[in-house]
């Protein structure tokens, strides 16, 4: 059954590529399979782009292939696989996705974090300028302001970033990894959290958050919008700052700094690995 493409103009699709056989099947016959009971609610795309895991060797954690949607069907997994011996999955439905070109995008798009997805619904436009999977998530013009200002301090965050804490399932807004903690951050929209019955969820939320050793963060729709440099922003840095500075893996802890000319970063005085010191600053990424 084919399924009408009637989406948003430059609605984008980022999925999973994580065995060899399936990355065949896109190459060589130009279609790829969506499960439809776990397909993601902005559906369907006109673009999808493909996340290459460790298998992938030296393309590993990236995107770099990505194809215009030329049809979709729905139809059970006995159609894409006849060969396949009959088992309890036979019967399962899926969009099958006919791609009409496979094209490589300008440059890579890395995950810093070599973090493991499923889908990222995202727009073709975000997908041709990201220099890195985070700037790819199209949740809200709030979240996307935010991460604008992280990236300007360089505060290198994991934009819904996956965690499993006392038995639930949490997507954090933002995910900061601090040298002597992790920080939650949460851009609240109004109409979603003004209501009594979210609090409950909420403070579970954040205490299950807590117990688990994170630091949570949030700001309202009116704060990012009016306050962001004069109230978010800072109270972000002084919570990075106060758990020891950015964690990093190749040179030392970021802390930041107020100057007359806003906010800025600087390495702490010596590097974890050689105890020398680090490189001036403008020499750094």
């Amino acid at each position: 059954m084919a399924v009408k493409i009637t989406s948003l103009k430059g609605q984008a699709l980022v999925a999973i590529v994580n065995n060899l056989q399936d990355w065949r099947i896109v190459q060589e016959k130009l279609w790829y399979r969506v499960p439809a009971d776990t397909a993601p609610r902005r559906w369907p795309p006109q673009w999808l782009a493909f996340y290459q895991t460790k298998i992938f060797k030296d393309e590993a954690f990236s995107i770099r292939y990505f194809g215009k949607i030329k049809r979709i069907d729905r139809v059970k997994r006995v159609d894409l696989f006849p060969s396949e011996i009959q088992n309890a999955k036979s019967g399962r439905e899926y969009y099958q996705c006919f791609l009409e070109s496979l094209e490589a995008l300008p440059r890579p798009i890395v995950s810093f974090r070599q973090r493991r997805i499923v889908f990222i619904p995202t727009t073709h436009s975000k997908l041709m300028s990201a220099e890195e999977i985070n700037d790819l998530h199209d949740d809200s013009p709030l979240e996307d302001a935010l991460w604008e200002e992280l990236k300007k301090l360089n505060l290198k965050a994991e934009r819904q970033w996956h965690m499993r804490i006392s038995k639930s399932s949490y997507f954090l807004d933002f995910a900061l990894f601090c040298e002597e903690g992790q920080i939650n951050i949460e851009t609240d929209g109004d109409s979603w959290h003004i209501t009594p019955e979210r609090a409950p969820e909420d403070n579970r939320r954040n205490n299950d958050l807590a117990s688990g050793g994170w630091q949570v963060l949030r700001f309202s729709t009116a704060q990012i919008r009016e306050q962001m440099t004069e109230y978010c922003v800072p109270r972000i840095v002084e919570t990075v700052n106060r758990l020891g500075g950015m964690e990093s893996l190749t040179d030392s802890p970021r802390r930041y700094y107020p100057t007359d000319d806003g906010i800025v970063q600087q390495l702490t005085l010596f590097d974890r690995k050689s105890a020398y010191l680090t490189e001036p600053e403008e020499n750094e990424d």
